[in-house]
């Protein structure tokens, strides 16, 4: 196993990894909408705090030597499920070809108040 860390994503808010890679997988640990040069949360509508969630990802992925069309799963959390069209629409400009499996549910609280937060599965 190998612990992935990058500045072009969130540094861990608890004992935890921004992502772990075992052999040819990548888990990535659930990314909220934090601006990685700053440590702040957006309070931006739920169309920026998803694309900031998936650049997150995006830094991850690159950090470890993946990209997006490596995902293979994902898990959406939103603190509303009325923002899943929304979410969705943001989501799709991320993964354009052969999208990824998806679960997507509403959870009642996010860290630090959070709208979303998305974990990830890629493969090479």
């Amino acid at each position: 196993m190998k612990a992935i860390q990058t500045d072009n994503a969130p540094k861990a808010i608890g004992p935890y990894s921004q992502a772990i890679e075992a052999g040819n997988i990548l888990f990535i640990s659930g990314q909220i909408p934090i601006d990685p040069k700053t440590g702040e949360l957006s309070k931006g509508s739920i169309s920026e705090q998803t694309k900031l969630v998936l650049n997150n990802i995006g830094g991850i992925l690159q950090a470890a030597g993946y990209s997006y069309k490596n995902v293979v799963k994902t898990t959406c959390l939103l603190a509303d499920i009325a923002d899943f069209a929304e979410m969705n629409k943001v989501y799709g400009e991320y993964f354009t070809e052969n999208p990824p499996a998806r679960s997507a549910f509403a959870a009642k609280d996010l860290p630090k108040g959070a709208r979303i937060e998305i974990e990830a599965i890629a493969a090479k």
